[in-house]
């Protein structure tokens, strides 16, 4: 007697159903990725990007990491509330559930108009720590690619902290793609006065952020 096998399509049908479960309850969760497969890796990865260029200090303590100090709208699952990046819960470095993004609420800007202010003395300041860590969710010169710019947006990828910018005509995303896509020149590093360019008129001390 031959035995006829069950076609293809019976094959795993059962268990794709209940993966969907799971799936759901991941778009629910609150700020950030703590748990969250499909949430920030554990480790920042600070990219180089292409060419190996440096994104702009001078622009990111002025014009980016005040983005993650406001009072944003938060949309999660048509549930309206407000909180901040470097909010507890979210992004803060002690308390924050999202992952490898980390911001410190408390850093102040630094002078770089101060000699004093060198290099080594910057990169050990606080502001710095959020730069670089913003850093290992961008690809230089690539903002559709970056996640800094697609999670809060929710573009082809889960956040945990929900529907932050509707769309990229928020003046907040229009200052992260000014940023990701003006690295600083060719061989030249963070700090290079190149960064000046980024303001109008060209001068981060009274200039304004420029966005396209």
């Amino acid at each position: 007697m031959t035995r006829t096998m069950p076609g293809p399509r019976h094959v795993g049908r059962r268990p794709a159903r209940r993966a969907i479960v799971p799936l759901a309850a991941l778009l629910l969760a609150g700020c950030g990725g703590g748990g969250n497969p499909l949430g920030n890796p554990p480790d920042v990865n600070n990219s180089g990007g292409v060419t190996g260029q440096k994104l702009s200090f001078i622009y990111f303590q002025k014009c980016i990491n005040p983005i993650f100090q406001a009072q944003l709208q938060i949309n999660i699952n048509g549930v309206i509330s407000t909180n901040s990046c470097a909010g507890s819960g979210c992004h803060d470095n002690a308390n924050g559930t999202g992952g490898a993004f980390r911001v410190l609420p408390s850093a102040t800007q630094v002078d770089l108009a101060n000699a004093a202010n060198t290099p080594d003395v910057v990169r050990a300041s606080d502001m710095y720590k959020n730069f670089y860590s913003a850093q290992g969710e961008v690809i230089p010169g690539s903002p559709a690619t970056s996640r800094l710019v697609n999670k809060p947006q929710v573009l082809g990828v889960l956040h945990g902290g929900g529907l932050i910018f509707a769309n990229d005509q928020d003046p907040n995303v229009k200052l992260l793609q000014y940023w990701i896509s003006h690295p600083s020149p060719q061989g030249q590093d963070e700090f290079s006065v190149a960064g000046n360019s980024m303001f109008t008129p060209a001068d981060p001390a009274t200039g304004s952020c420029n966005t396209q």
